[in-house]
């Protein structure tokens, strides 16, 4: 479980995400979309989102900045198609319809990186791998920064009480697996609260592009992150959606169970009241990007 750091007090609970469950009954429009005719080729054989999923009929994949994060997403390596979402314990988790993609990453082997932290994780995998190492900084849920350069130069954070401090007590290390001990401790006391924080608000749905977030900061809170994103020749834009869980899980791309004509592709709107995910339905919609 998670250490959070909120003002006052240290707790231990969940921060990131609600606890793993089916999404509530489908209405009739919903039921009349599930029995609609996909659209969508599903290429099982290849192994990043870009190939493996085709745009509906009508519409083209949206190019991304090759030093984009959204292009490092659409890009990532994924495990074989029909791959389980396996919890951090190894166990795979109940719920295996909802999704059609897992993530070729590890989930390591404490219950941290859950929701919010699959985001941080891949954010810093992105910045980690194209060099812009000065930019891997996260806060705490309580509002302290610790960057990538100070833990590598042997900051380490300590908590006492109701209080946060940081003290150099380790030698410089730059290697990979000390970053991965360093974003083990952003999972332990981040989470949507700290990521809604250090992202701004998506202004126009024109504006959403891969690599941008839906989240509702809380607890529970839950993120979603955009995947891939496609449109016609109108300009209309559909979107792939991932996520990390509670508990610490596999990162996956969700399926549309709401939509199936089109799915795993999402019609989203920023100005929309709710938007319904497989998992987790945001109520307002809060389009975030870095």
């Amino acid at each position: 479980m998670k250490k959070i750091i909120s003002g006052l007090t240290i707790a231990f609970t969940f921060l990131s995400c609600t606890q793993d469950k089916n999404p509530r009954n489908a209405t009739p429009q919903e039921i009349k979309n599930l029995i609609s005719e996909n659209t969508v080729s599903i290429h099982k054989d290849k192994n990043t989102i870009k190939e493996r999923f085709s745009p509906p009929k009508g519409y083209e994949w949206i190019d991304e900045k090759p030093d984009s994060f959204g292009y490092f997403i659409e890009n990532f390596k994924l495990k074989p198609y029909g791959s389980q979402i396996v919890r951090y314990d190894g166990i795979p988790i109940s719920v295996q319809h909802l999704h059609e993609a897992v993530f070729d990453i590890d989930t390591g082997n404490k219950d941290l990186q859950q929701c919010a932290d699959a985001v941080i994780r891949l954010r810093a995998e992105y910045l980690y791998k194209t060099k812009k190492t000065d930019e891997i900084k996260f806060h705490f849920t309580s509002g302290h920064l610790l960057s990538w350069n100070d833990y590598q130069n042997g900051t380490r954070a300590f908590v006492s009480g109701n209080s946060v401090s940081f003290r150099k007590t380790a030698d410089f290390d730059d290697s990979y697996s000390n970053l991965r001990n360093y974003l083990d401790l952003i999972f332990n006391y981040a989470g949507t609260i700290s990521l809604n924080q250090e992202t701004k608000p998506v202004p126009e749905n024109s504006d959403l592009k891969a690599g941008d977030i839906l989240i509702t900061p809380g607890s529970p809170g839950h993120v979603v992150f955009i995947s891939g994103a496609c449109k016609n020749k109108e300009g209309k834009k559909l979107f792939l959606l991932s996520e990390g869980f509670t508990p610490a899980q596999s990162i996956h791309l969700i399926a549309n169970p709401f939509n199936k004509n089109i799915s795993p592709w999402y019609d989203l709107d920023i100005r929309s009241p709710e938007t319904k995910t497989a998992r987790y339905i945001f109520k307002p919609a809060n389009f975030r990007s870095f």
